[in-house]
């Protein structure tokens, strides 16, 4: 399993130790009135969104018994990117594979700590909220039968969806580029989206590897 947090603006971070356990929580809404001779009634009234939450670390050096792939982030880097989305306030995309997840979401929380014994790792928590796009229709917007919302002229562009690719036996990344895309030269994009993860060498990919794929 790997998990990706994609900024549809550019950057991402490929997590490069998986947490134990990932919570996913979702809930109704539920309005309760209460009436007279009856009781307490309730009424459902939307769904909450979703909440999903993990906690690992990030290490300062590379460890083949836990880190997903070699060429890690900097822990100081990892966090900060982490902090800066979530106090940007813009969705990113997360990709949770061999799961189904793949979903915009927004990160709501970051906790992150320091532990005696450990120079360098950071350990963090961290808790995601579904992105919901909220549409508004004017007055004039409405009369006239037009759907532009304020929420889609403010919103970052988050189509298309990116995919990820789970290597095969005998895979290179230029059949890879030409299964997906028709045109074997674009092994290249898909080596630059996942440099950290291959290395310097382009060849060096094994089955089994999950591959974002360009938009």
């Amino acid at each position: 399993m790997d998990i990706y947090l994609i900024d549809p603006s550019g950057p991402q971070l490929h997590l490069p130790v998986n947490p134990e356990e990932i919570t996913i929580e979702g809930s109704k809404k539920i309005e309760t009135v209460n009436i007279i001779n009856i009781g307490d009634i309730d009424f459902p009234s939307g769904d909450e969104r979703t909440g999903i939450s993990f906690s690992s670390f990030f290490p300062r050096e590379y460890d083949s018994s836990y880190c997903q792939y070699a060429d890690i982030p900097t822990p100081e880097d990892a966090m900060n990117q982490l902090i800066t989305w979530r106090t940007g306030g813009k969705p990113v995309r997360l990709i949770i594979t061999e799961t189904s997840v793949n979903a915009l979401v927004l990160i709501a929380k970051t906790t992150h700590r320091y532990v005696g014994g450990e120079p360098g790792d950071i350990y963090y928590e961290l808790t995601l909220r579904q992105w919901r796009e909220i549409k508004v229709r004017t007055s004039a917007e409405a009369s006239s039968g037009l759907t532009t919302t304020t929420a889609q002229r403010s919103r970052p562009d988050t189509k298309p969806i990116p995919k990820v690719y789970a290597v095969k036996p005998g895979d290179s990344l230029w059949k890879i580029a030409k299964l997906n895309f028709g045109d074997g030269s674009k092994w290249k994009q898909i080596y630059e989206l996942n440099k950290k993860s291959i290395g310097p060498d382009a060849n060096n990919i094994a089955a089994g590897m999950k591959l974002v794929m360009p938009a």
